[in-house]
């Protein structure tokens, strides 16, 4: 079955069916159409996957989706123009450009907890990039992937763009073609991934946040307005109830101020959510019963269980778990030392907030770091200072609603960034095109290198006008 479709493909790409801007186009548009008629068996699936709440799906996942699709369909031709750039004086006189090309056939392998987002957004890119694709949706969210494996061969040429269910794991070999983009959670993704050299033929870009690509909050207590709090709140459980790679992690304040932190995150909690969390419709369940038993795990280890300052409540028939505050849990504990991924939320304190910047760089980088202060010198020290894949200062996870922004991580939280004409990019090979005409040649360029040549070459490689002008009359004469 893989070498078949990926047979398909690549026919489909050598005979130059996804070149053309009006393919591209049309494809953009097919996918607009699709979100447009289907948003409520989008939804739907959405819900039956995570009982994810409809106004999250739309806000989170259709919009943003069908937004990106729009921003790639509107500078569609600009992108795929060559890109002027100057020639060298060794060069001169030459034409230089830097042309966009596709990869050819690319594999998009996405992830659960944004089944939607994260599976079409990255196929846009491809897609503006003129490549012929495979979308493997995550089997962790059956409803979504069959529902992509449904729809998308309706609205877009299924010749070049093809959605395979079957499990990555068992064909990894199988799947040979030119480039990878991964947005999996688990590590074991990217390491098979890395290691397998039969897969990999050109490129490989992954936002995988795995266990150890923290996301982190510094919070500077005496700006920590209801707004800021209320800012966290919606981004940790507003976000599929914590299940996502940018929601906070943990939150780091002074010492001082944790208690006033503490009462507030509890009464926006309470206003959002209900004294009775888990019966919210505005939080999403855990994904399946192995992650909700990894969460609990997790607050029940012995030295952190008694941290817990608010929730810990859990229903497993419903694979919910209140959102829950935990207040200095031991920093070698599970839950420090692995991504939570999940609704609960620990409180970590210093004595000054500048520690936190020693406190944030001795774990991996994470993908996401936030900060809130008004003060303009600690936002330049934050920014300077904390390596990440992406920085918000005084929000959270809005950073992903601006299309001219990179998303992507470093080190462990990914390497290679998409959205937006980085998607763009990230599908394309920029390939160095110098023109020349067959005038102005150079006697000096040509053996046998008389004292006289070496003269003259080492001035053109240095830059000197004066090494051009002779090089351009034809010094040193040739001997006739």
């Amino acid at each position: 079955m893989a070498e078949e479709t990926v047979r398909e493909l690549r026919a489909s790409f050598a005979a130059g069916r996804t070149r053309p801007a009006e393919w591209r186009a049309e494809q953009l548009k097919g996918l607009i159409r699709m979100i447009d008629e289907k948003e409520a068996e989008i939804s739907a699936a959405l819900h039956e996957d995570l009982a994810k709440p409809h106004m999250e799906s739309y806000l989170h996942e259709i919009s943003l989706t069908k937004s990106s699709c729009k921003f790639a369909l509107n500078g569609l031709k600009n992108w795929m123009k060559p890109e002027k750039i100057p020639a060298s004086i060794t060069t001169f006189p030459s034409s230089a450009q830097i042309v966009p090309e596709p990869l050819g056939v690319v594999l998009i392998i996405s992830a659960w907890n944004y089944p939607f987002i994260l599976s079409i957004d990255p196929v846009i890119g491809a897609i503006a990039a003129g490549n012929a694709v495979v979308l493997k949706p995550s089997e962790i969210a059956p409803a979504t992937s069959s529902l992509l494996a449904k729809l998308l061969p309706e609205y877009v040429d299924n010749s070049c763009i093809k959605v395979v269910e079957e499990a990555f794991q068992k064909q990894p070999h199988s799947w040979n073609r030119d480039g990878i983009r991964s947005s999996t959670q688990a590590l074991a993704i990217t390491q098979l991934l890395r290691d397998s050299s039969n897969i990999i033929r050109k490129s490989l870009i992954e936002n995988c946040n795995g266990t150890v690509a923290r996301i982190v909050m510094a919070a500077a207590s005496k700006h920590l307005t209801p707004v800021a709090v209320k800012r966290i709140v919606v981004g940790k459980w507003g976000c599929n109830n914590g299940q996502a790679c940018i929601a906070p992690d943990y939150i780091i304040t002074t010492k001082s101020f944790a208690p006033e932190l503490v009462a507030s995150l509890k009464r926006v909690l309470v206003r959002f959510y209900g004294e009775d969390p888990l019966q919210s419709a505005d939080l999403s369940r855990i994904v399946n019963s192995k992650q909700f038993k990894r969460l609990q795990d997790l607050i029940e280890e012995k030295r952190v269980a008694d941290k817990i300052v608010y929730g810990g409540e859990a229903d497993e028939e419903q694979l919910k778990i209140a959102p829950t505050l935990l207040l200095d849990v031991p920093q070698d504990s599970a839950i420090m030392t692995g991504e939570i991924f999940g609704p609960l939320l620990p409180i970590v304190t210093v004595e000054k907030i500048e520690e936190s910047f020693d406190l944030i760089n001795a774990k991996p980088k994470p993908l996401a770091a936030y900060l809130f202060t008004k003060n303009k010198k600690l936002q330049e020290e934050f920014v300077a200072n904390v390596p990440a894949g992406g920085m918000l200062v005084n929000d959270t996870v809005l950073h992903l609603a601006n299309p001219y922004m990179p998303f992507g991580g470093v080190g462990d939280s990914g390497m290679g960034c998409y959205h937006g004409k980085f998607g763009f990019d990230c599908f394309s090979h920029k390939k160095g095109v110098l023109i020349r005409g067959f005038g102005g040649e150079a006697n000096a360029r040509y053996p046998p290198y008389t004292t006289e040549k070496q003269k003259i070459l080492r001035g053109l490689i240095n830059g000197s006008f004066i090494a051009l002008i002779l090089a351009l009359l034809g010094f040193p004469r040739e001997k006739r």
